[in-house]
Formats: structure tokens, sequence, C-alpha cells
């Protein structure tokens, strides 16, 4: 029998669930805790779209009008609900920076007792 298969099949319990959260500017922050998160042997809930990292960063956020602030609203709840389905949310705060959509998204977590963890301290939450 393989190696990853051995590793698989002798795990006594569920996953963790990790929902990563972090502003889309920093997609190879995401990337690489993806990786890590995966090979610690946990389900990684991440976005679907890097919209800051490959249209360009603006303050307001390019999300809105890539899709309109409908689908832009839409997307924002689609992830609470990954928060909602996590076991722990990974806050991606490259060099420190929170933007106001994970600090919503920080909020929402706390709101439901999902424990946090952080990339890099200090932290703002």
């Amino acid at each position: 029998m393989n190696e990853a298969k051995d590793w698989y099949t002798t795990k006594k319990t569920q996953p963790k669930i990790v929902c990563l959260c972090g502003s889309t500017r920093f997609k190879t922050a995401f990337e690489r805790a993806n990786f890590d998160e995966t090979l610690a042997g946990h389900i990684v809930l991440m976005p679907g779209h890097f919209t800051h990292a490959e249209q360009g960063d603006t303050e307001f956020g390019n999300k809105e009008r890539l899709f309109g602030l409908e689908r832009a609203a839409a997307l924002d709840e689609l992830y609470r609900r990954k928060i909602d389905l996590a076991d722990e949310v990974f806050v991606l705060n490259v060099n420190g920076y929170i933007g106001s959509s994970t600090k919503d998204e920080i909020e929402y977590a706390k709101a439901h007792n999902k424990p946090l963890r952080y990339l890099q301290f200090p932290f703002v939450s």
C-alpha cells in the first residue's frame, strides 16, 4: 500500500476544515497556506477569485466593478457560508494588513464562535 493512502486511511477522526481569510491581493499567501494546510491533513476553504491580485488593487476594490454590486454581495454571503462550514478561520494578514472585507469576516467568525488563527503578529481585528 502506498504511503499517501496509508496516511489517509489510518486517520481516526474527520479532518479539520480551515477557512482562509484575507485580502485577495495576497494570492501567493493563499496558495502557500492552502498547500501547508492540505499537507497538515486539513480541508481548506478559500476564495474562488483573486480580483485584487489579478485586476489591480484600488481603494474601492475591483470585485464590485468586475462582478457588479449584487453579485459581489452574493459572493460575500457565500464566503460567510464557508466560514459556517469551517472548524477554524486562518487569517492571512500579510504584513499585518487586514482590510475591511477581512475585518467583516473576522467579526462574523467571532459572532459564530469560530476559532481564529493569524499568519502574522501584530494583528488588528
